[in-house]
């Protein structure tokens, strides 16, 4: 009897504490889920994010394809939307709120700030500018100088025209003796054997490798080089300011996963160019491949960090623009790019 009595009593003590020990499971169970939800744990619904590109898929852009795959932006709890600008630049998307980020350069984003469309740059897609002027050995065009007589292929833009004009003054050529012809989109290649052309601008790291592939020799001139003023950043990954004003956790979110993309496409550049011909299959896989070989090497550069920009970068070809007459005003060049995203 005493045993049983015992026993009881133990169970007695037992059902009393059963409210206390259910009530505190209970408010355990609730802090440690505020904690997660406080701490940054990304929500199960991701955000939808659009990413507008500047024009046709190519390994400028691999970062991005390759933070999509490997689910760096679904880590960040983001569900990005890769798409190319149909009507208007991405420029004008951005800026407009249709998608919240986009490549562009550093010349447009100059461009639209200088008529108060509040585009920024978040990171450099390249540390240094990998285009220049491209023409077939045979045409012998070996300096700025050469380009008296012959004729230039390129898009028809002011810019272009001032700067072929700048460098020929340096070299103290004739600017007027060059024949300047709109081609737009036409194949570099096919303007040059047929005639049509004798030099055009290109990047290295995608018509100049597809020249070594094809077995074609050019002469290059290297832009940046021969004129630091053209060693600008282009291009660049552009947001507007509403973003950075109202939801800078988004940018942080972007910018987290699309630095993890650009830095396994550094370090990974036969992977990254599969995972970007898996994704766009019509481009020409064996370029894709040397073009991110090519880049593996530049997108950083010589910065500490990939997408790191700089003041004096952005303040000297802003005063070239200015003192051309491209933009009327000079801009503020430090509300134009941050690094604060580029951890």
């Amino acid at each position: 009897m005493l045993i049983y009595k015992e026993k009881g009593r133990s169970r007695m003590k037992t059902g009393k504490m059963i409210k206390p020990i259910v009530s505190f499971i209970i408010i355990i169970a609730f802090v440690i889920a505020f904690t997660a939800c406080s701490s940054g744990k990304k929500p199960d619904t991701p955000e939808k994010v659009t990413f507008v590109l500047d024009w046709a898929p190519n390994t400028n852009h691999t970062g991005i394809y390759v933070a999509k795959e490997k689910g760096f932006y679904r880590d960040q709890g983001l569900e990005v939307e890769i798409i190319q600008p149909q009507e208007g630049s991405s420029d004008t998307i951005v800026a407009s709120g249709k998608a919240q980020f986009g490549i562009s350069y550093q010349e447009g984003v100059t461009y639209a700030r200088a008529a108060g469309v509040p585009l920024v740059s978040i990171a450099a897609v390249i540390q240094h500018n990998t285009s220049g002027f491209a023409s077939l050995k045979e045409k012998n065009i070996l300096s700025p100088k050469d380009f008296e007589g012959k004729t230039y292929g390129g898009w028809g833009s002011e810019t272009e025209i001032a700067t072929i004009k700048y460098l020929m003054d340096q070299e103290g050529a004739d600017f007027s003796k060059v024949n300047i012809m709109t081609t737009g989109d036409a194949d570099f290649f096919q303007a040059s054997a047929s005639g049509q052309i004798d030099f055009a601008w290109i990047f290295e790291g995608w018509a100049g490798i597809e020249a070594k592939l094809k077995g074609i020799e050019l002469n290059y001139i290297d832009l940046g080089r021969i004129a630091p003023v053209f060693d600008y950043y282009t291009p660049v990954i552009i947001t507007n300011e509403d973003i950075l004003k109202n939801n800078k956790e988004l940018a942080e979110s972007f910018m987290k996963a699309t630095i993890k993309g650009y830095e396994f496409a550094i370090e990974n550049p036969d992977e990254a160019a599969e995972i970007m011909i898996s994704a766009v299959p019509e481009l020409n896989r064996e370029l894709v491949v040397e073009s991110q070989r090519f880049l593996a090497e530049h997108y950083k550069g010589d910065a500490e960090k990939w997408g790191l920009q700089k003041q004096e970068v952005w303040q000297r070809y802003t005063d070239w623009m200015y003192e051309n007459g491209f933009i009327e005003e000079n801009i503020d060049v430090t509300k134009a790019y941050t690094n604060e995203f580029i951890k």
